[in-house]
């Protein structure tokens, strides 16, 4: 059983990595920050790996990379982990395409199209979720939630302006 002190108490996205992003975007980002404070699951792999809490920065180096760097609560740096964008790119870009149409069918659309296009929208979100889970499988752990929000801020990173 993990204990209840592995867990982000702290979460930054990087301000060089961040772009002008739309109201609804910006909802999103902060939703994904104040869902994730409240409650998460994120523990360090490995015998002997810190128990927690952690603070957590995001960011996107080169274009190429997404960067978790990893602290403790007196601000030591614990880990930093460089994941390749390739893994993220295409469900990304096929994420930021459904919620382009599902706020466009909120203005237009019957609740039931509206729905439908919210299913697939959630589903390529699990997606996602499921993507980062399998690459941070053998560094950090993270649960089902904690992977979704943190996807959500992944996405976020990659907008372009």
């Amino acid at each position: 059983m993990e204990m209840p002190q592995a867990r982000l108490v702290d979460i930054t996205l990087d301000q060089k990595s961040l772009l002008k992003r739309s109201p609804q975007v910006e909802h999103e980002r902060k939703v994904a920050i104040l869902d994730l404070l409240a409650f998460n699951r994120f523990a360090l792999c490995g015998e002997g790996a810190h128990p927690g809490p952690f603070k957590l920065i995001l960011s996107l180096q080169d274009n190429r990379r997404l960067v978790f760097e990893i602290f403790d609560e007196e601000d030591q740096q614990l880990q930093k982990i460089n994941l390749s964008l390739m893994s993220f790119r295409r469900i990304v870009k096929d994420y930021f395409v459904l919620c382009e149409s599902y706020f466009d069918a909120l203005r237009t659309m019957t609740t039931a199209q509206i729905e439908t296009i919210d299913m697939v929208r959630r589903g390529m979100h699990n997606e996602g979720a499921e993507v980062l889970v399998n690459v941070l499988k053998d560094r950090v752990k993270v649960d089902k939630q904690t992977a979704r929000r943190l996807f959500t801020l992944i996405a976020v990173l990659h907008i372009t302006g």
